[in-house]
């Protein structure tokens, strides 16, 4: 099975649809080896002491349990993004993992850059790999993406709005 890398970004996204099946996570974690440094963890912790549907996110990302591999890293100090994004970073490239899941829109040049061999994946280009391989009806993931969209604010921004596109073209 392929490995994953996943940032707290692409995780709490994940986690947004909530209980529903199929839902974004549960396809994940059936489609790939996921694992997440202590870091993602620790911020995904944090997250999960708020009452907002960022908590309600990270608790479901959280309830997975053992179908996560957590992992130790040591964080490069230089590195210009926050501890989660860092040490996703670093795993991703230390595993040689497949694919590295990041939702920081404003950084994925940056995130890009700093990965060996593991292709960036965000959210929407995920939903379209489960719409591709039939294992996610293109209406589920319009739907989806429109109330992950809505809970982290991507309303705006012209690479969530592609990705809609494409699966208005479904």
């Amino acid at each position: 099975m392929a490995e994953l890398v996943a940032d707290t970004s692409g995780l709490v996204s994940l986690g947004t649809a909530g209980d529903r099946t199929p839902n974004p996570i549960s396809l994940c974690v059936a489609a790939y080896d996921l694992y997440v440094p202590d870091e993602v963890i620790a911020e995904l912790e944090t997250l999960a002491s708020y009452d907002d549907e960022h908590a309600r996110a990270a608790t479901a990302v959280l309830d997975l349990g053992s179908e996560i591999t957590v992992q130790s890293v040591d964080l490069d100090a230089t590195f210009p993004l926050d501890d989660g994004e860092n040490a996703a970073v670093t795993l991703a490239n230390e595993r040689d993992a497949d694919l590295l899941l990041c939702d920081e829109f404003n950084r994925l040049g940056l995130i890009h850059a700093s990965l060996a061999d593991a292709r960036l994946v965000t959210t929407p280009t995920l939903l379209s790999v489960f719409v591709r391989t039939d294992q996610l009806p293109a209406a589920d993931a319009r739907t989806y993406l429109a109330e992950i969209s809505a809970a982290r604010s991507w309303d705006a921004n012209s690479y969530v709005q592609r990705a809609r596109s494409l699966f208005d073209e479904s």
